[in-house]
């Protein structure tokens, strides 16, 4: 499953980091479990799912007679099985799925969920709607298009995909609000700028210079836009 923003169309695809919570296997390959749980803390890259989230994604895949793909490690050249169903409960998006035994991949993740030798669920979406906590940072995923959900183990680069998707799709959208002729807060500034990967004293230094510069606003707002972008070239 390729890691693309595609800019224009402000679609991000994006991974969760895994959800050991896999249950109900069968020796005929069918299993169950949770691709994702809402609320409660940040995960490891500072995001938390609202309730609610797939509610359109679902409808429109079962309008549509599709489910989301089965991956081995999100890759799509590795198709495992298929899911079955999809539905949000009060803990977060179940599914319930069934491996391919007829594949050699399909019958290796089968042995090692068997043996316990990994456990984890692992969502591919597009974000369509969120909100950032200017104080904390934290992104709180409110809308998104379910692509795909693989089973996995611990991926190495995985934190590194997450804070680009997410980066680019912060750049775009701080572009989209000076544009408009938004006003934003050296707090609120900080906060993007640390959405697009700096560190804490880089964003406030950065935040300083953009925003209490001499000249108008108008010019300030123009220098602000100007920074976004040479950013995001």
């Amino acid at each position: 499953m390729p890691n693309l923003l595609h800019k224009h169309g402000l679609v991000t695809d994006k991974k969760t980091a895994p959800i050991l919570d896999i249950k109900a296997l069968k020796d005929s390959g069918e299993f169950e479990g949770y691709g994702s749980t809402f609320g409660g803390e940040p995960d490891a890259y500072g995001d938390v799912i609202a309730a609610g989230a797939y509610t359109d994604s679902l409808a429109s895949h079962n309008a549509k007679g599709t489910m989301p793909k089965l991956f081995w490690q999100h890759n799509a050249d590795e198709p495992i099985g298929k899911w079955l169903g999809a539905k949000e409960d009060d803990h977060g998006l179940l599914l319930n799925g069934k491996l391919n035994m007829d594949v050699q991949r399909g019958r290796e993740a089968h042995a090692l969920l068997k043996a316990g030798d990994i456990d984890g669920l692992s969502i591919g979406y597009r974000i369509k709607e969120y909100s950032v906590d200017t104080d904390s940072g934290v992104w709180t995923l409110e809308k998104l298009d379910l692509v795909e959900v693989s089973i996995v183990s611990v991926g190495a680069n995985e934190n590194a995909v997450v804070q680009s998707v997410k980066a680019a799709k912060a750049a775009h959208d701080l572009i989209e609000r000076l544009k408009a002729g938004d006003r934003l807060t050296e707090r609120e500034f900080e906060t993007w700028l640390k959405g697009l990967g700096f560190t804490n004293s880089q964003a406030e230094r950065a935040a300083r210079v953009c925003l209490k510069g001499q000249g108008e606003p108008a010019d300030a707002e123009n220098e602000e836009l100007a920074f976004l972008r040479a950013l995001t070239a």
